[in-house]
């Protein structure tokens, strides 16, 4: 081995430490940047060489070291187990946070929720019942019946308006859900294009994590890796993003581009890039599915049932107090009205003077409360809006339930995958002091090695 080999190896520490120190600074700077993975630097000694010679052997000692390059500190499994439950988080997240609005919307139990107002309404009749020549007992059997259409029609309104808005959501979120797909079909091509020049991919393939890991929260779709070290992107089967190509996912029916409902179930198809499209199966994660679900089953169900509650209240009112007699002698008409499509949102009172409130069982102007005192012990609305309300409020409560299990899931996952990706302030300063020292000991072995050079070169044979 020679003098000059030993220049060579202190050159390649200098270079290694080097590039380590630059690594630590590197993650040091991204410590707070969301979705950069660690760097650490691969070296390997550099060796002998691999082939023997024939008739002798060699004498050459090892050479120092050799930068391989940076890699980072991610597993593909646990990037595959964080997709997953992502999306899994967003679907519940997302639709609990709509249900929770909507249960504050509703009001229960409250003094001005709907059972209250009902409530109010059967005592107005009964203080009718028990003083039927009363004006003002009259005139508050109105204003209680018209309080209680109101609160139908607000909850009705609420739940329509918050559908609205949802449909909108929706065609936001497949428009972005196109915008990211695109962008990973365009970091693929050039993560590919990377590696087939050798250079370092590292932050191209942290762009191509954080776009599949928001692509999966908003469809609760699935990424695999492929040949050129990108992500292929399926959603519910049907591939979206295929190496460097995107497709487009669409809303088939159910809501149209301007987000007003069609009638019929959200329906959605990928239209891939050489125009053939593919019907995409419902799915149960992902925001996107999260608003399928409210529009197509939660938001339908509560109206249907409120319209039912609606129509109940209205028809049994109507019964009795069409079986009575108002205050001229006259037969009694229906109380409230309502069009059989759509009773909740048009619930109002038809009785529009107090004369003609029947609550009297007997004709001809007689003074009697009979009819009054039924109704103020009508209560088929009521029972049918507490069942309403209490199948609404067990699916909330089972919503908080789970996503608040599905969050320790996804923490679990994602302390993981920062235990293994995340910067460590203490451990990069570590690095740096090492790398630092490592630096200043290549250099001391250069210096040293100069230092008995200039002897044997410049002092050796001379007499003194």
């Amino acid at each position: 081995m020679s003098t000059f080999s030993s220049l060579g190896s202190a050159l390649s520490a200098l270079r290694y430490n080097r590039v380590g120190l630059d690594n630590a600074s590197q993650n040091i700077a991204n410590v707070g940047v969301d979705g950069y993975t660690r760097r650490r630097v691969e070296a390997t000694t550099s060796g002998v060489p691999s082939v023997p010679a024939m008739w002798a052997r060699t004498q050459d000692a090892a050479g120092g070291v050799r930068v391989t390059g940076t890699s980072r500190m991610a597993d593909a499994f646990l990037d595959a187990r964080a997709r997953t439950e992502h999306g899994r988080q967003s679907y519940l997240d997302v639709r609990q946070g709509v249900l929770d609005r909507l249960e504050t919307g509703i009001g229960e139990p409250g003094d001005n929720g709907l059972a209250a107002v009902m409530g109010e309404f059967r005592q107005a009749w009964a203080d009718l019942a028990n003083n039927p020549s009363n004006e003002a007992a009259r005139s508050q059997v109105l204003a209680r019946g018209a309080a209680v259409a109101d609160a139908v029609q607000l909850q009705a309104r609420n739940f329509t308006v918050e559908a609205d808005d949802q449909r909108m959501r929706l065609n936001s979120m497949v428009t972005e859900a196109n915008t990211v797909a695109s962008d990973l079909a365009t970091t693929n091509t050039a993560v590919a294009s990377a590696q087939m020049r050798g250079d370092d991919a590292s932050d191209l393939l942290d762009q191509r994590d954080t776009l599949a890991l928001r692509l999966s929260e908003l469809t609760g779709g699935r990424a695999v890796a492929n040949e050129n070290g990108g992500l292929d992107f399926t959603v519910n089967g049907v591939p979206l993003v295929t190496s460097g190509r995107a497709g487009t996912l669409q809303v088939a029916t159910g809501v149209t581009p301007t987000g007003e409902a069609d009638g019929n179930p959200v329906t959605f198809q990928i239209v891939a890039p050489d125009s053939t499209v593919t019907a995409v199966p419902p799915g149960a994660a992902g925001e996107i599915a999260a608003v399928t679900d409210l529009l197509d089953t939660t938001i339908p169900a509560y109206l249907s049932g409120l319209g039912q509650v609606a129509q109940t209240l209205a028809d049994s009112v109507n019964a009795v107090h069409e079986s009575g007699y108002d205050a001229t002698g006259a037969a009694g008409g229906a109380f409230f009205s309502y069009d059989p499509s759509d009773p909740a949102g048009t619930l109002t009172v038809a009785v529009a003077d107090n004369a003609h409130i029947a609550a009297s069982g007997m004709p001809g102007g007689v003074v009697d409360g009979s009819v009054a005192d039924q109704l103020a012990e009508t209560t088929d609305a009521e029972s049918s809006y507490q069942a309403l309300v209490n199948g609404l409020g067990s699916t909330i409560a089972s919503g908080r339930r789970l996503a608040a299990n599905q969050s320790m899931v996804t923490a679990q996952v994602d302390g993981s995958r920062e235990q293994l990706a995340g910067v460590n302030l203490d451990e990069e300063m570590l690095s740096m002091v090492q790398y630092q020292r490592g630096y200043e000991a290549a250099a001391r072995v250069m210096t040293t090695v100069d230092s008995m050079l200039d002897t044997l070169i410049n002092r050796t044979g001379l007499v003194h």
